[in-house]
């Protein structure tokens, strides 16, 4: 009878103490629906288990806290560790490495607060590897076969064993995998065990706790400046988790460049605000004072003058000087470098990690027991030579139509939503106007909130919390209808969820920015011709110092508010969910609460946990390109989130998620492609971003074309701004009630005045203006993309260093072979002289032929 008082709760082994616990399955019988069923499929599939070599160890619903789990322990013996490394390919240290790592960088001894201890960077030993096989176990470095293959590999191996062993026959077909027999409930729950408690060290008889090793130097926020320990991580998670965090680091590393040239931008704009000619024309009671502007709405709103505007013109320089140009230029060589960059980061991680001669993983191009189950077809595979389960072209076709007839409505929806908000803005911005008119307590506050940012406010506000809604319902229904689509591989899966859940957010959390950006006031008409939402609502109007204030208004709120919300529910949400659980769970303390069930009573991370941890970085990044024009602060607030990101990633995962299995990846994936892809558009949104929503090229124009004065060429830019309209023009259903002892009001445009000819139509200034507009777009994206192009040429995706590196292990890792194989052949052949001449010449040879091809 096992004795619980003798066993540890934290153990990782089987009752005797020896066999590690590789995996773990967990099931509660279920009485009211297909128990019989259930527990028949357990019975075969265990049973095969067995027979593949896993030994297994079931422990009795009456030893679990909650007296109804039961938990199947499984352990991989050497021999199905052996068996399967040579079927996935694993590699596998033969000799320690001879090659140096990279030098120190120069002031390197400055970044010393930021490195970590050499033996957590560097758990172990850099090797020369080759893939495992049984034949050559000699080759290999093998001190102790228990130990020999890491964690991560034994839980691959064995999950590789349970995604394809069969538990019976149904409906006349063969049915296998874990994932079908967890979707049927057959399974509750099957995951690989942690190394043991994250908050304190192994006993010093087991193996060492690399969960704790993380926790202590990774997971924790008081180490937010601290480089992270990318081998342990990939070590103990794998290389497709390792990799993203890899990422993760080197874009904040990046990021770190770019906000201190936004920063300094931005501390330019705030130095030189009060400077700003604009500015101080607008504030001035003599010129901003004496200007009379025409309504911004029918009716309610009244005349106005230009100085009540004062203060959101300098706020709106602050974005919108002569530092924009450069920063959108700067961001466009940045995104290209970041690239680059990456391309070479990625490159030596895949020699750092085994990753040169990677194939697709196994996993990823597995059927999917969906598509299986659905298959009624067989069709011979021509690489293979067996029978495959196949779906025909006409019956996804339907399918596929519904799925994109689907994203479209959700698309629509989005478009909808936004322009429910712009209805919102033009219905609240009348309100706004005559209640601030007519209270008089609110004089004082009218100077700081103009009705225009009061609008801004509540609109992006309003906007940002229909954004969440409306991506909560998607994230489930994108889910729904990828599976409807009965994709065949998970890799299809992957690339079809990617596809819909991108163009969705991007249409979700940037459509209200491009409109702002390249709709709002661009299409308003003139007072007595304005143009009307549904002829109902007049077009909003932009300020007087132009839309960008705007975007940056409607930028920061969803950015910063994406970012909170996001870390509040990564943290909070799994916290929560396993405090509920745990608590439900303890139902008696004097049972053993055992290492696997407090994995068990952890949250799952899921296939696709990864997936919406790349989509929120990318949806970031877009936030970070596409409009940094307008607000050059947002790659420091992207820097500040993602390294507060870091470490609750860390945090969730260490400590509040069971442990995933590892799997390997050797890139990004259709990510790296979505990124290039929003680079290019980057370059373009924020060439128009300067030409069409700031200010600059008006001001331009007036300074080198039409100033009149020699030392202030600025001065008199907002008179020549604003166009003059004869009151007497306004139709009665428009103009305001009062009458008033003035003829003209002013607005924002080109325009003949009232005298002229041609009045109300667009002057040569406007044509002026838009040429120059047009030719800066033109020339700034030709700069650029030449500027990217050349970079592109000049960097190589494959650093010299690095592909020296791995032209020497090749060549080692051959000639290690080739020794092995000679020794061999002394030991083992028993042949003349000639004979055993003619195998060395022909080893040789190999050899020679080997270095020829590196």
């Amino acid at each position: 009878m096992f004795k619980k008082d003798k066993q540890s709760k934290d153990s990782i082994f089987f009752r005797d103490g020896i066999r590690q616990i590789d995996f773990v399955l967990s099931y509660v019988d279920d009485i009211k629906k297909d128990g019989d069923l259930k527990a028949e499929r357990r019975k075969e599939f265990e049973f095969n288990l067995r027979k593949t070599g896993l030994e297994l160890e079931i422990e009795d619903k009456t030893n679990s806290e909650d007296g109804k789990t039961y938990f199947v322990k499984i352990h991989a013996p050497w021999e199905v560790l052996a068996t399967y490394a040579e079927v996935l390919g694993i590699k596998m240290p033969i000799k320690e490495s001879d090659i140096p790592r990279p030098e120190k960088i120069p002031f390197s001894y400055m970044l010393g607060p930021l490195r970590l201890p050499r033996n957590v960077k560097h758990p172990h030993p850099e090797y020369f590897t080759a893939q495992f096989t049984r034949h050559r176990q000699e080759l290999f470095l093998i001190d102790d076969k228990s130990s020999f293959f890491p964690s991560s590999s034994r839980n691959r191996i064995v999950y590789y064993i349970l995604s394809r062993c069969p538990f019976g026959i149904e409906e006349g077909k063969k049915k296998f995998g874990i994932e079908r027999l967890l979707t049927s409930h057959t399974y509750s729950s099957a995951y690989p065990l942690h190394d043991g408690q994250y908050w304190k060290p192994s006993e010093p008889s087991h193996p060492v706790n690399e969960r704790y090793m993380l926790c202590q130097n990774w997971a924790r926020f008081s180490y937010f400046y601290k480089e992270q320990p990318l081998d342990l991580i990939r070590n103990y998670y794998g290389e497709k988790i390792g990799i993203y965090f890899v990422f993760l680091g080197f874009y904040t590393e990046m990021l770190l460049f770019a906000a201190i040239v936004g920063l300094a931008c931005f501390i330019y704009g705030l130095l030189s605000m009060h400077s700003s000619t604009t500015s101080t024309e607008i504030c001035d009671p003599e010129t901003g004072g004496q200007i009379i502007m025409c309504p911004l709405c029918d009716l309610v709103c009244d005349y106005w003058r230009l100085n009540s505007t004062c203060l959101a013109s300098k706020v709106s320089y602050l974005f919108d000087n002569e530092s924009t140009v450069f920063f959108a230029i700067f961001m466009g060589i940045w995104v290209t470098l970041f690239l680059e960059f990456w391309k070479q980061r990625q490159a030596r991680l895949e020699y750092e990690w085994d990753l040169v001669d990677f194939e697709e993983e196994q996993q990823q191009l597995q059927l999917r027991p969906e598509f299986e189950a659905m298959c009624k077809h067989r069709k011979m595979n021509p690489v293979t030579k067996e029978l495959e389960p196949y779906m025909p072209l006409h019956r996804r076709v339907p399918w596929y139509f519904l799925s994109g007839a689907t994203v479209t409505l959700w698309m629509a929806l989005v478009i909808a939503s936004m322009v429910a908000v712009i209805v919102y803005r033009l219905s609240v911005f009348a309100t706004f106007a005559s209640f601030m008119e007519s209270e008089a307590s609110l004089k004082h506050v009218k100077s700081v909130l103009t009705p225009q940012i009061a609008t801004s406010l509540t609109g992006s506000c309003l906007n940002f919390i229909v954004i969440l809604i409306l991506n909560f319902f998607y994230e489930k229904i994108s889910a729904w209808i990828t599976k409807m689509e009965i994709p065949r591989t998970y890799q299809e899966y992957e690339s079809s969820l990617t596809l819909k859940m991108f163009l969705f957010q991007f249409v979700n959390f940037y459509s209200s920015c491009f409109y702002v950006a390249f709709f709002k006031g661009k299409f308003v008409g003139y007072p007595g011709e304005y143009t009307y939402l549904f002829n109902v609502w007049r077009s909003e109007e932009c300020d007087p110092g132009g839309c960008l204030i705007e975007l940056t208004t409607q930028l920061t709120i969803i950015m910063t508010g994406k970012q909170i919300f996001g870390n509040i529910k990564e943290a909070i949400y799994p916290f929560a969910l396993n405090w509920w659980r745990r608590r439900k769970a303890r139902t008696n303390s004097e049972k053993l609460y055992s290492r696997w069930e407090q994995d068990h009573d952890l949250e799952s991370f899921g296939s696709l946990g990864l997936f919406y941890e790349y989509l929120e970085t990318v949806i970031q990044f877009g936030f970070v390109t596409l409009f940094v024009a307008s607000f050059p602060l947002a790659p420091l607030l992207a820097l500040l989130n993602n390294t507060i990101e870091i470490r609750v990633d860390a945090w969730k995962l260490t400590t509040q998620y069971r442990r995933p299995v590892a799997a390997k990846a050797h890139s990004i994936g259709v990510w790296q492609d979505i990124l290039y892809g929003m680079a290019v558009l980057s370059v373009a949104s924020n060439a128009f971003i300067v030409a069409f929503t700031s200010d600059i090229i008006p001001r331009l124009v007036y300074y080198y074309a039409y100033s009149t004065n020699t030392s202030e060429p600025l001065k008199g830019y907002v008179n020549n701004s604003l166009s003059v309209f004869l009151i007497a023009d306004l139709p009665n259903h428009t103009a305001p009630s009062e009458r008033r002892d003035f003829t003209t009001c002013r607005y924002r445009d080109y325009r003949y005045p009232p005298d002229h000819h041609h009045k109300y139509t667009h002057n040569m200034q406007y044509w002026h203006v838009l040429a120059a507009k047009m030719t800066f777009i033109i020339v700034m994206e030709h700069i650029v993309f030449l500027v990217k192009f050349l970079l592109a040429w000049m960097i190589p995706d494959v650093p010299k260093d690095v592909m020296e590196r791995i032209k020497r292990e090749k060549l080692m890792t051959v000639k290690i072979l080739h020794d092995f194989e000679l020794n061999k052949l002394k030991e083992n052949l028993q042949m003349d002289s000639n004979e055993f001449a003619k195998e060395v010449m022909i080893q040789e040879n190999k050899v020679q032929l080997a270095k020829s091809t590196i």
